[in-house]
């Protein structure tokens, strides 16, 4: 599992796709998420604009991100 480090109490969804390296642009995360592909906390989730605290783990591409500080 990679660790995504965030500065601020949150980061939304597609942000954090683009800063782990899955997407290269938000207009790709919007498509991949609002197809099922991306699950968060187990639970496939089909909102771009979830915001992840630390501690949430999202998972694409057989790979999964934990958020930390």
């Amino acid at each position: 599992m990679k660790t995504i480090k965030i500065r601020d109490e949150f980061i939304k969804l597609g942000q954090a796709m683009k800063l782990a390296g899955c997407v290269d642009s938000g207009v790709e995360a919007k498509e991949v998420i609002q197809n099922g592909e991306v699950e968060v906390n187990g639970e496939v989730d089909l909102r771009r604009g979830r915001k992840l605290k630390e501690g949430d783990v999202f998972t694409f591409g057989g790979e999964s991100y934990q958020i930390g500080k």
